[in-house]
């Protein structure tokens, strides 16, 4: 469980199991807890893996695993990978007994599609939960409320009330824990921010390079805001964050879901200009950003290009960190400007990191196709509608001011074994009444069907299509938008009585 509230709390769970046990003259031998872990993944849930190694061991001793519910296994992304983890336990002799769940685990066609509904449904309430989170913590970034993070050197998080009235500074790690308070940055010690007027000065009035000021500030046992030495990369930070000039900016990067995390572009980002009391003047920063971007205009792409390829000759790997550790080649932020991403920049160089990118590509080009998709599904919606409404914040359609629709597009992968499968995210916070589902052909380029999901069925979808599904699923799939456009229509009612 990753919180104790309500029925999941582990003491809750266990005492259900010990009843449950009790009324079947059931003995409990061995108990297998993750406490406060989240269920996405199965990487730092250490009961469950203990579980598995002893099923598949033969070190059982026991019969039977009491589970509360299905989504106990985890809330995984892939409904199989919960399946996976039963079959392994059920292909060895050991039964697996859901004892808050109104079926039998029997291995009958309905258990067998309940649990199916349950497990993505698991999948849902994550990925609902994630859209809401992120949509919350984007309105308080919007009002100005520090969102997570460290403060950085010459800056404290500030505990405010609902009135917004001062109640506290926090320290390192220390948390608010009433769920009214919001936190705000405020200026730190005197003299931590005299150091900072003192990092800008040098860059700024004595053309001092970012590792020169590192070395200075550690010649004095000045240290950073984690008792650590000064580098090129942690003044970098302080010469090019904009909370130093009092602007909230969230959401350069992201992971939701346990998903590697990306670097976002500046469209993406979620600000509020001017959310409290900067300690460097507007005037000042935007000197420094100008100066630190300029070392990059006098450069050409192969110029670099090729400080890059000796970077990686050098240091054998290459990160943002890296880049900006260096003194004498751009930063890593002018190398995402230049080339559209670090990413692309490695690439052109032929570095390879061992991870595979290319999905990368095929968002950016689904990026630039979307528009036109959103446009084909109004066409057709006009065809019959009198009215058709499209907001172009969200793109979600409204028809005939009554019932809405959005649009997502399934992305084709290739599995190892050759075929493909699509994979469908939705998006929980539009609330659409129909969800048209785009599934693109092999390359990604050409839509190949699209499938059209009522909101109340969205809840028990898969994650991934393949190329042929269940009849439930391609129950929904048409060749065009033909369906959609008929939808639309007014039908005249006799009247009745």
């Amino acid at each position: 469980m990753s919180t104790d509230h309500q029925k999941y709390s582990t003491a809750n769970q266990a005492a259900a199991i010990r009843d449950y046990a009790e009324s079947h003259h059931m003995d409990i031998v061995r108990t297998y807890e993750d406490d406060g872990k989240s269920g996405l993944e199965i990487g730092q849930r250490h009961g469950l893996k203990k579980l598995l190694a002893d099923v598949e061991t033969g070190h059982a001793g026991f019969e039977a695993i009491l589970v509360y519910d299905v989504s106990r296994w985890g809330r995984f992304q892939n409904s199989d990978e919960a399946a996976h983890y039963e079959y392994l336990c059920t292909r060895v002799g050991i039964r697996v007994i859901y004892c808050a769940e109104p079926f039998e685990n029997d291995g009958s066609p309905l258990a067998t599609i309940v649990k199916g509904v349950k497990r993505s449904m698991a999948a849902e309430y994550s990925r609902e939960l994630s859209a809401k989170v992120f949509a919350g913590q984007c309105r308080l970034v919007r009002l100005g409320f520090h969102q997570g993070g460290s403060p950085g050197f010459g800056l404290r998080r500030a505990l405010i009330d609902e009135q917004r009235s001062f109640k506290d500074l926090l320290t390192r790690g220390q948390q608010k824990s009433i769920q009214t308070d919001r936190v705000i940055l405020v200026a730190g010690p005197p003299e931590e921010v005299s150091v900072v007027h003192r990092i800008y000065d040098m860059f700024l009035g004595r053309h001092m390079g970012e590792q020169s000021i590192a070395d200075q500030l550690n010649d004095e046992r000045i240290l950073t805001d984690f008792d650590r030495p000064w580098t090129r990369g942690t003044i970098h930070q302080v010469l090019t964050n904009e909370k130093y000039i009092g602007n909230n900016v969230y959401n350069h990067r992201s992971g939701k879901l346990k998903q590697p995390i990306v670097c976002n572009p500046p469209e993406r980002w979620v600000r509020c200009d001017g959310a409290f009391d900067g300690i460097v003047s507007a005037n000042v920063f935007l000197q420094v950003r100008e100066i630190i971007a300029q070392r990059s205009v006098r450069l050409e792409d192969h110029q670099m290009l090729e400080m890059l390829r000796r970077l990686a000759e050098k240091v054998g790997m290459l990160s943002g960190l890296i880049i900006d550790e260096q003194e004498d080649m751009p930063s890593s932020t002018s190398y995402r400007q230049r080339f559209d991403g670090l990413v692309r920049a490695y690439a052109l160089i032929g570095y390879d990191n061992g991870r595979d990118y290319a999905y990368l590509d095929v968002n950016r080009r689904l990026r630039t196709w979307r528009p036109s998709i959103v446009t084909a599904v109004v066409d057709a919606l006009k065809k019959r509608a009198f009215d058709v409404f499209r907001d172009m914040d969200t793109d979600l359609v409204t028809i005939n001011g009554e019932w809405t629709v959005s649009v997502v597009i399934a992305r084709s992968i290739e599995q190892s074994s050759g075929s493909l499968r699509w994979s469908v995210r939705f998006d929980m916070s539009l609330q659409p009444d129909i969800t048209v589902a785009v599934r693109m052909d092999a390359a990604n380029e050409l839509a190949k069907d699209y499938y059209l999901i009522p909101r109340l069925d969205m809840a028990a979808w898969p994650r991934h299509l393949g190329f042929d599904n269940s009849p439930f699923i391609d129950g929904y799939r048409f060749q065009d938008l033909d369906i959609l456009s008929a939808l639309a229509a007014r039908m005249r009612l006799r009247e009745a009585a």
